[in-house]
C-alpha cells in the first residue's frame, strides 16, 4: 500500500512538471532571433527574445527603438516579451494571445499551432484571415 502511495505522488509531481510541447527555443522565420517560449503561473504561454543574430548595433546593444511608448524605447531587444498571454485550446493549437514585432512597434492579434518541429504563428489585425502566417522552427541544441 505504502509502494502505491508513494508511485501517485511520484506521477502526480512528473505530471506537473512536464513540459507543454511549444515551450523551449524557436528560431523566428527569417533565423536572426531565437524566441524562448515559457508557461508562466497563470497558465498562459509567453515568448521572449533570448538570442539575437545582431545583437549590436553601431557598436551598443539593439533597443526596442520602434516602440509607440517613447519610454520603452531604450529597452534592450534581448529578454523583451514578444508573446503574450496564449491559452491553450486543443491539442495543438494556441489562441488569445498577442504578438508584438520590434520592427514596426505594432502588437497583433495571433495564434499559434504546433506542428512538431514547427510553429505557425499567425498574426493579424480583427480576423484571422486578414494576417500574416510565419514558420518557427525548434533550436535543436
Amino acid at each position: 500500500m505504502r509502494y502505491l502511495v508513494l508511485m501517485v505522488a511520484f506521477l502526480t509531481q512528473a505530471a506537473a512538471f512536464a513540459q507543454d510541447p511549444i515551450e523551449g527555443l524557436w528560431y523566428n522565420e527569417e533565423k536572426t532571433a531565437k524566441i524562448k517560449i515559457y508557461k508562466a503561473k497563470n497558465d498562459k504561454f509567453y515568448g521572449k527574445i533570448d538570442w539575437l543574430k545582431e545583437r549590436v548595433r553601431n557598436g551598443k546593444p539593439r533597443t526596442d527603438e520602434n516602440n509607440p511608448d517613447k519610454s520603452q524605447r531604450k529597452e534592450p531587444l534581448t529578454g523583451l516579451i514578444v508573446l503574450k498571454g496564449f491559452e491553450k485550446d486543443g491539442v495543438n493549437k494556441y489562441g488569445d494571445g498577442t504578438i508584438y514585432d520590434p520592427k514596426n512597434g505594432k502588437t497583433y492579434s495571433c495564434v499559434i499551432t504546433y506542428k512538431g518541429d514547427k510553429l505557425e504563428v499567425r498574426g493579424y489585425v480583427g480576423i484571422s484571415l486578414i494576417g500574416r502566417t510565419a514558420v518557427w522552427t525548434r533550436v535543436s541544441e
